[in-house]
């Protein structure tokens, strides 16, 4: 199929973007990497009067450290989390989850706000922001407010962002010498949308953890934080049976939906595989 007729606009500014936005109104959306808009318009899930190109606003690029937060503008591409040095030394765990995202064709376009604004469940980037605790920063007709990962994915592609506003940056804490880092996930081929994944981030006093945060993927309607989980683990060490109690907390924390092809029960079974595996390097990084 080919999508429907629509306008073009190459926004210099993040102004000129808010501004050509707000005349549009509902029929319009900002595009950047379009790896997820694109398909969407040539199958007509989507037809917007107006695309509004963010690509060529300097504001929404570069990688930089701010306090103590490593701020992440939002048009960094996906291959960036691979070759960024910042992101390597400061946000290890996003650079440990960016191989496993699609293909090299879609990082050398996709952007990480792009990802973010999506909220797809069975993403990655989506998910790795909650395990970082990272602050999504927005700006819309109402003006720049930053939002806490844990309150801005809603619901199954439903994000807090409101009507016009567009995501500018992620600020992401900066990884410290005490903490320790996670991440894997299960496809059937590399590339493929996970059947499971997860990563976590934990900051330890010797063997004993003190702070744990583990966010799964693909397991439901939003990327999942593992509360419950992490309940089981604070205050102690990662010996066998911590890990399995972690493990049986899962059923309070995930409810994956009906599907024909991955059955909820075997989706479940993945997971705890899964948070074992994981738990278990983390034991054994230091």
């Amino acid at each position: 199929m080919k999508a429907r007729a629509f306008s073009y606009f190459r926004a210099a500014t993040i102004d000129q973007a808010l501004d050509a936005h707000a005349r549009a109104g509902d029929d319009a959306r900002y595009i950047a990497g379009g790896q997820s808009l694109v398909p969407a318009l040539s199958l007509r899930l989507q037809a917007p009067r107006l695309l509004i190109d963010i690509t060529h606003i300097s504001e929404l690029r570069g990688v930089r450290r701010e306090g103590s937060y490593l701020r992440i503008g939002a048009l960094t591409r996906h291959s960036e989390m691979l070759s960024e040095p910042l992101i390597a030394e400061f946000a290890p765990l996003l650079h440990a989850a960016a191989p496993f995202v699609a293909h090299p064709a879609i990082r050398n376009r996709g952007t990480f706000g792009g990802s973010v604004a999506l909220a797809d469940p069975a993403s990655e980037f989506p998910a790795m922001t909650l395990a970082l605790d990272a602050e999504i920063e927005m700006v819309g007709p109402a003006g720049r407010r930053r939002v806490k990962a844990d309150d801005f994915f809603i619901d199954l592609f439903e994000t807090a962002l409101q009507p016009g506003e567009l995501i500018t940056a992620i600020h992401v804490p900066l990884f410290k010498a005490d903490q320790r880092f996670a991440f894997d996930e299960l496809a059937r081929r590399r590339g493929d949308y996970a059947l499971v994944g997860c990563g976590m981030l934990a900051t330890f006093t010797g063997k004993r953890i003190d702070d744990i945060r583990i966010s799964f993927f693909s397991v439901g309607d939003t990327p999942t934080r593992a509360k419950h989980a992490e309940a089981a683990l604070i205050g102690k060490g990662l010996d066998a049976d911590r890990i399995a109690a972690a493990q049986a907390a899962l059923e309070g924390d995930l409810a994956p939906p009906e599907n024909d092809e991955v059955p909820p029960a075997m989706r479940m079974h993945l997971a705890r595989v899964l948070l074992g595996r994981l738990l278990g390097r983390l034991g054994e990084s230091k």
